[in-house]
C-alpha cells in the first residue's frame, strides 16, 4: 500500500475534486479561490503522480486549457487519498 502525502495546495485541490464526480478546472479554482496559476501547477503535479486523471487525457494541462478541462480523482488512489485528508 502506497503511502500519500499531500502539501497543503494539493490537498485543497483534491478536496474540490471530491472522490465521486469530474469537475471542470473553472469550478476548481472558484472552490479553492487560488490563483490560475497555482491551480493549473498543482494539478499537473497531481497528475504527474497519477493521483488525478484529466477528461481528455492530457500528460500535462496549460494554464489557458485548464479551466475548461474536466478533472477527476484517479478510483486506484481513493482510500490512500482519504487516509492523507484525514491527517491534514
Amino acid at each position: 500500500m502506497r503511502t500519500i502525502k499531500l502539501t497543503g495546495r494539493e490537498a485543497t485541490v483534491v478536496r474540490a475534486i471530491g472522490f465521486t464526480q469530474s469537475v471542470l478546472g473553472s469550478e476548481i479554482q472558484d472552490f479553492t479561490r487560488m490563483e490560475s496559476e497555482d491551480v493549473t501547477d498543482t494539478l499537473n503535479g497531481l497528475m504527474a503522480a497519477g493521483i488525478v486523471e484529466s477528461i481528455p487525457y492530457r500528460e500535462h494541462v496549460q494554464l489557458t486549457e485548464m479551466p475548461v478541462t474536466t478533472f477527476e480523482v484517479n478510483p486506484a488512489y481513493v482510500q490512500a487519498l482519504k487516509r492523507a485528508l484525514s491527517r491534514s
